[in-house]
């Protein structure tokens, strides 16, 4: 029989049907839920809405973001690893929750690889470090410099004990030598409103939410965390061009679901996601916030975070970095 379009279309829609029926019942059959273990309004909750109000339309179903911060990840995180896993809770998991994984923190509330499957990934992108602007350092080296004349006069704020950005700030101190002293907060956007009053001086963040910040002249951008330049900021030099060899901190964003969520959910939820971060108006508009749109299969985004979680675990040891 010869294949045509119409044919070739039909057979891809019954198999999609085919592959979202879970449990006897086609899936999904009621609204889905995107928990997200950080603030609303902060770079990680913006990309789980982009993803969100575009799969709600490719489902059929509402698609919800259930943002819930704080406990370094644990509550939102935790929240998720008991949820029912039938296909309608997912959340999102960054590298934050790999170097978690590596310190061993929240361990008795969940263990990212034995209590999630990972579903999609999102996208990647890096950190910046940043400064109140009335720090009189205009460069990494000078930074640097001020923090040894004067010990113990620099605080440097995060998200957390244990978080990526309390790991960029430790990795820094430990290859550079510079005296700073970390101040966590419970949620990013205290930590980023302390910085810019000047409460604290000094912070490694996401580009996305650093960038409205840093272009509004309230903080001070010396560098970027990644290997390569920043397109959104392609003036600023990488740590390790300014200063600190061997410096990288990359950030990977993903979604993952509850151990046991059926694989035909899975599988259709990866192609959805893969399609949608992938569309030319979100890869924009992730690209202007210093994010890069990635497509992985669900297996390749599991061996992503076991390869994050055996880096860091050598760099925390390299580092002798801790949570306390």
């Amino acid at each position: 029989m010869k294949t045509t379009r119409r044919n070739t279309l039909a057979l891809l829609a019954a198999l999609t049907m085919a592959s979202t029926a879970v449990s006897g019942q086609t899936w999904p059959s009621r609204a889905l839920r995107i928990i997200t273990p950080f603030a609303a309004g902060g770079a990680t909750d913006i990309y789980a809405r982009g993803v969100a109000q575009q799969l709600q339309t490719a489902l059929g179903q509402p698609v919800v973001v259930d943002n819930r911060p704080g406990g370094n990840f644990a509550i939102g995180t935790e929240a998720a690893a008991k949820a029912e896993p039938d296909g309608h809770t997912i959340f999102t998991v960054t590298s934050s929750h790999s170097v978690l994984e590596a310190l061993g923190v929240n361990r008795e509330k969940y263990q990212l690889m034995r209590d999630f499957v990972p579903v999609a990934a999102l996208n990647q992108t890096t950190c910046v470090l940043m400064i109140h602007p009335q720090v009189p350092a205009n460069s990494v080296r000078e930074l640097i410099a001020l923090s040894r004349a004067k010990p113990d006069s620099l605080n440097y704020a995060s998200t957390g004990n244990g978080g990526m950005l309390h790991l960029a700030g430790e990795l820094f101190k430990s290859l550079s030598g510079a005296d700073l002293t970390h101040v966590p907060y419970k949620i990013g956007s205290n930590a980023r409103v302390d910085l810019i009053s000047g409460r604290v001086q000094v912070m490694f963040d996401t580009l996305t939410d650093a960038a409205a910040n840093v272009r509004a002249g309230k903080l001070r951008a010396l560098a970027t965390c990644g290997a390569k330049r920043s397109p959104i900021f392609p003036d600023l030099p990488t740590i390790a061009e300014a200063g600190v060899p061997g410096y990288e901190l990359p950030v990977l964003i993903g979604i993952m679901a509850p151990k046991g969520t059926p694989r035909a959910a899975v599988e259709r939820l990866n192609q959805e996601i893969s399609r949608i971060v992938m569309q030319p108006e979100l890869r924009e508009a992730w690209s202007k916030m210093g994010a890069e749109s990635t497509v992985m299969s669900a297996d390749e985004l599991g061996r992503a975070l076991n390869g994050e979680i055996d880096k860091w675990g050598r760099l925390i040891k390299l580092a002798k970095i801790t949570a306390d």
